[in-house]
């Protein structure tokens, strides 16, 4: 029989995983278009989810994201994820997103190569296919500036060129916020919890067994 302690412990399982791998992903809504931006609604410039891993062991972040449409290198634009490592600074309020901060950007180009600054990310960092994309970061490339590596902020905004400063950038994701790798507080004290649950279930079908 299905008992309501099976279910949470069950929960709490696939959450204890999501713990272990130190990531968290959002959605964004198709269609959504910065009113700021002057550039074309083309599908690849509209991102529909963001991912972020960080793996303690290797030291680097796994990025992904999705588009509306498959990533087209024959038409304008490229990507910008923005990553606060602390000391994010915050240009954004002029186009509704003020709490979007980052400390370093990584451009990535619809051909697959990428760059922080002058510093070009390895050959075979950046995988594209379809409407996903997916990028490989060490953390050495990205000190931190005050926040542990699982608390980096991270946002990815299409641009549709490098001509036109902030009109140009079509989409948040997320939208006036940045995405952290580790879960949450509560994510963590609820996955605890149903540890809780998983131990009070075992030692109570333990007592039953021993007088049976």
């Amino acid at each position: 029989m299905i008992t309501k302690h099976f279910l949470l412990a069950v929960a709490a399982i696939g959450l204890a995983g999501t713990a272990q791998a130190q990531s968290s992903s959002i959605s964004d809504p198709t269609g959504d278009f910065l009113a700021s931006y002057t550039g074309p609604h083309q599908a690849d410039l509209d991102v529909t989810s963001l991912s972020v891993s960080y793996n303690a062991t290797t030291m680097d972040f796994l990025i992904q994201s999705t588009f509306a449409g498959a990533i087209d290198p024959t038409l304008p634009g490229f990507y910008v994820i923005g990553v606060n490592t602390g000391t994010g600074i915050t240009p954004f309020g002029s186009i509704g997103a003020p709490d979007v901060k980052f400390t370093k950007a990584i451009v990535v180009q619809k051909n697959g190569s990428a760059a922080i600054g002058a510093t070009p990310l390895a050959d075979g960092s950046v995988t594209i296919g379809g409407n996903a994309l997916s990028l490989v970061v060490p953390l050495s490339l990205l000190p931190t500036t005050g926040f542990a590596p699982g608390r980096y902020g991270f946002n990815i905004w299409p641009r549709s060129g490098t001509v036109g400063g902030l009109a140009t950038i079509s989409d948040f994701a997320p939208n006036n916020s940045t995405l952290a790798a580790v879960p949450e507080t509560a994510t963590w004290a609820l996955m605890l919890g149903g540890f809780g649950l998983i131990g009070g279930t075992l030692r109570r079908r333990r007592t039953s067994l021993s007088f049976a």
